[in-house]
């Protein structure tokens, strides 16, 4: 069971050429104030909803075990079915995966709506999805999440923001059954491609091929750089 939270709901407001501005629902809150909020928040153990830049998540910290426990309580989520990690930057990928591919092809696709998967590195939290040595990584194209995640200094395991089996959310509200379990909800407002199909899901743990696990709502831009620029061999999942 999820112990009930007094559940914080900030507002994103429209970005300014400097960042996000961020308010509370309740009383004014800066910026910077909302981003240690939710900062606070994921340092001490709990859950926390997120805008990303395709559907809502759910967020903890990665190599925070109980934490991650929590997601999948929350969500009622398979434990055999992986999380995502998030982080803020290109050059973060490479101390939690083995990457088997030029750092130009992951700055030609990310921040932007992939997945990319990669073996994972000893540094990761090994009871984040341990029946596996495979690791999803996500760069959103959303300033807040990749702010959010250099000041965490660490990655974030991410998941979208639903119980399992249901819908992927595009605004908070359609997620409200959820919010008593969370410390931090994020409202950014409707997300603008309401195809709620999430990232597209790529596989780059073997080399010079590229196996799509998740076609999602990006996947004929994803593969004309995988394939048309660097050559990759593509293969779906099952082949």
């Amino acid at each position: 069971m999820c112990k009930e939270l007094r559940t914080k709901v900030l507002r994103l407001l429209p970005q300014t050429l400097n960042g996000p501005i961020l308010q509370r629902h309740e009383s004014h809150a800066d910026g910077a104030d909302v981003l240690g909020q939710t900062v606070k928040a994921l340092q001490e153990g709990h859950v926390v909803a997120l805008p990303t830049d395709t559907i809502y998540g759910l967020a903890c910290l990665a190599q925070n075990s109980e934490a991650v426990c929590k997601i999948y309580n929350i969500k009622g989520r398979n434990e055999q079915k992986p999380l995502a990690i998030c982080v803020g930057e290109v050059q973060d990928i490479k101390k939690y995966c083995k990457v088997q591919v030029d750092e130009e092809l992951l700055q030609d696709l990310l921040p932007g709506p992939v997945t990319l998967v990669f073996e994972r590195t000893d540094l990761l939290n090994r009871d984040l999805n341990p029946f596996t040595s495979l690791v999803g990584v996500r760069i959103p194209d959303h300033p807040f999440m990749r702010r959010l995640c250099q000041m965490c200094g660490e990655p974030l395991a991410l998941t979208s923001a639903n119980i399992s089996s249901q819908n992927s959310t595009v605004a908070v509200h359609e997620f409200k059954e959820l919010w008593p379990k969370l410390a931090v909800v994020v409202d950014g407002g409707p997300i603008g491609d309401q195809s709620r199909l999430g990232s597209t899901v790529v596989d780059l743990s073997t080399r010079g091929k590229c196996r799509i696990i998740r076609p999602g709502c990006a996947l004929p831009s994803t593969l004309d750089v995988l394939q048309h620029k660097y050559g990759l061999s593509a293969v779906t999942l099952g082949e």
